[in-house]
């Protein structure tokens, strides 16, 4: 299984839309993402944090993100 390496948040974010969340809403920095057949998750990042592996992983369990989405 490949290894999640620190990120910035905006590429996550792009990741996510391109696997199909949208932004449901947002106030300030946090965005609560929807997604057809999931939990809305909130995405509190701003675009310029660096978001590390563990972090990662945490998010891909909510998400169905995968390090290739990347």
């Amino acid at each position: 299984m490949p290894q999640w390496s620190a990120t910035k948040a905006r590429k996550v974010l792009a990741a996510l839309e391109r696997i199909g969340w949208q932004v449901k809403r947002q106030t300030g920095s946090h965005k609560v993402l929807e997604r057809s057949g999931w939990e809305d998750y909130v995405f509190a990042f701003r675009d310029s944090d660096e978001i590390g592996s563990r972090m990662l992983s945490r998010i891909a369990k909510k998400t169905g993100l995968k390090p290739e989405d990347l």
